[in-house]
């Protein structure tokens, strides 16, 4: 008696479990295909204080976050990673690109070499250390998109160097067939409402002008 009781019980209780499986549908639901989710495409900026934002109340007042709010969109998402060093040189955005570069990019932006020309570094340094972060970018990432963001020479350092500054950008887009982006400080640099204190360094409205700047390029940039 007692274990016929018990067969029943046992019946009993593995039916209880089977309609609660067959009554319970999102126990069985299945996962979303992971072709249906967006992937987020990463994008770098590799670049001193002006992409690191110094000097601004949050990360979100940076030309950076701007263009990142400006792109993401709902069937294509990207993730902007701001690599910006406040002081950093080309040879110092060199040293570090491994790292940089560890968690990924599909789009490496690059924004140095004020602060060599600041430090009156050889042009020629300069050319080399731009040149050599967008092969090695290559040689990792095969199908990278490069775009290079020029600066302009102070004109206290004198023509001779200004010159050989200048050309610095135009040769590396040349001779490495990258893109080269609108100067990013066109019309902001100079203006001391749109500049902090130190007359270098742009305020959050200036950060926006500087978004704004190189908007189209980025947009292009997204598009090859």
């Amino acid at each position: 008696m007692v274990k016929h009781f018990i067969k029943v019980l046992i019946f009993l209780l593995i039916s209880s479990i089977a309609f609660c499986e067959k009554s319970n549908p999102t126990s069985k639901e299945s996962p979303i295909p992971e072709a249906n989710i967006p992937k987020h495409e990463i994008i770098v900026f590799l670049g001193d204080s002006l992409t690191a934002g110094m000097g601004l109340s949050t990360q979100e007042e940076s030309y950076v976050h701007i263009l990142e709010s400006t792109f993401n969109q709902k069937d294509r998402k990207f993730k902007f990673i701001n690599a910006g060093v406040s002081g950093d040189t080309t040879s110092g955005g060199l040293n570090r690109l491994d790292w940089i570069l560890s968690s990924g990019a599909d789009y490496l932006v690059i924004e140095l070499g004020a602060n060599d020309m600041m430090r009156g570094i050889s042009p020629a340094v300069i050319q080399n250390n731009l040149k050599e972060i967008i092969q090695k970018s290559r040689i990792k990432f095969p199908n990278i998109k490069i775009l290079l963001i020029p600066m302009k020479p102070f004109p206290n350092l004198g023509k001779k160097y200004g010159k050989l500054f200048e050309e610095v950008y135009s040769i590396v887009s040349r001779e490495e067939n990258v893109p080269l982006s609108e100067f990013l400080l066109k019309d902001v640099a100079g203006i001391p409402e749109l500049n902090q204190k130190d007359g270098i360094h742009p305020t959050a409205e200036g950060h926006k002008i500087l978004a704004k700047n190189i908007e189209e390029d980025i947009r292009k940039l997204l598009e090859k």
